[in-house]
């Protein structure tokens, strides 16, 4: 027979005492195991008796009454992307995630859209995070830092372009991948390169510093850098394959696979012959790209895995004090294929 919504309402929630009596164990006992408190040795046959009887009764620690006891959470709370960042960096976000929960940390995203810097380090330290994992989306500042530290974080972790004082750092060195890009262009003999600048929102944090990478590897050699603003749609891809000889572009670095694709396939149906009249490098090195027609030489990126992330976190969660750590995120190299 099934409830009435009056009497589920009315049913009490089950405490870790009423664990204990079900599994013939002291509250404690209960804690740590559910805890995975691992200071107090308890047999596997006692653990295995607590987390059946928490099963059968439908148990769940209050996760608020928990971090109240220990001054903090197990939460690590990761600040949400509200920009496209492609399929590479979302592989490695759901390998971190993954890592942290078998490190026994509950992952939280909090979206912090339209959020300054020091007010969003207010609203994530209010939810007391054992640790922070900033994006970079939102520039973390010390002053930020030290809020969250104050709030009970032991680990702040930035990922960007720079450091920040009073947080490890795992920098993200997007100015090699344009580096790498035009440089190989620039040894196959091409010089006046476009790169392509995506009009979508939040994008230049990536697009920026790859067109900066660009010119450093273009200084000196007598090549051109021309920037060429688009979105990732193909009305527009179209309008600027119409104008590509008037612009005499030779080459052109495409910010990554998904623009270079766009592109290409805008060039061959202007008449456009790549490589021949126009080179395309992209970068991630997606699948896809290995199947075009020429086939898409790219930026291979190297990121550092999500477990060995996960791994930094937990170490820095229990080691607080130790000297801020700075880690390079990834690197970079060209793969050459027939579209250069």
């Amino acid at each position: 027979m099934s409830q009435s919504p009056k009497q589920s309402a009315d049913r009490t929630a089950p405490t870790s005492a009423d664990v204990a009596r079900l599994a013939g164990v002291s509250r404690a006992t209960v804690s740590y195991v559910l805890n995975n408190t691992a200071t107090v040795r308890i047999s596997d046959g006692t653990r295995r008796k607590v987390r059946e009887a928490a099963e059968e009764l439908g148990y769940v620690p209050h996760a608020a009454a928990r971090s109240l006891r220990a001054g903090h959470t197990r939460m690590v709370l990761l600040p949400t992307a509200s920009v496209p960042v492609g399929p590479l960096y979302s592989a490695f976000f759901d390998e971190l995630q993954w890592a942290l929960r078998r490190l026994d940390y509950t992952v939280v995203q909090y979206g912090s859209l339209g959020m300054e810097a020091d007010e969003a380090a207010r609203a994530w330290a209010e939810l007391r995070p054992v640790a922070v994992v900033s994006s970079g989306e939102i520039a973390l500042t010390p002053q930020g830092v030290e809020v969250l530290k104050r709030s009970g974080a032991k680990a702040v972790i930035t990922l960007g372009a720079h450091r920040v004082e009073g947080a490890h750092a795992l920098v993200l060195n997007q100015s090699e991948i344009g580096r790498q890009a035009v440089a190989h262009l620039v040894r196959r003999g091409r010089r006046r390169i476009g790169v392509i600048m995506p009009e979508e929102r939040g994008l230049d944090f990536f697009s920026e510093p790859r067109l900066e990478g660009a010119r450093q590897a273009a200084a000196g050699t007598g090549a051109e850098i021309v920037p060429l603003p688009l979105r990732y749609e193909e009305e527009p891809a179209a309008a600027l394959a119409g104008r590509w000889r008037e612009l005499g572009l030779d080459a052109v670095f495409s910010y990554n696979d998904e623009y270079a694709m766009l592109l290409m396939r805008a060039l061959q149906d202007a008449g456009i012959d790549v490589p021949g009249e126009t080179s395309v490098v992209g970068a991630d090195d997606l699948l896809l790209g290995r199947l075009l027609r020429p086939r898409l030489s790219t930026v291979q990126i190297d990121m550092v895995i999500g477990r060995q992330l996960a791994e930094l976190v937990d170490r820095v969660v229990r080691d607080p004090d130790g000297t801020p750590e700075r880690h390079d995120l990834i690197a970079a190299r060209l793969i050459p294929r027939e579209s250069s």
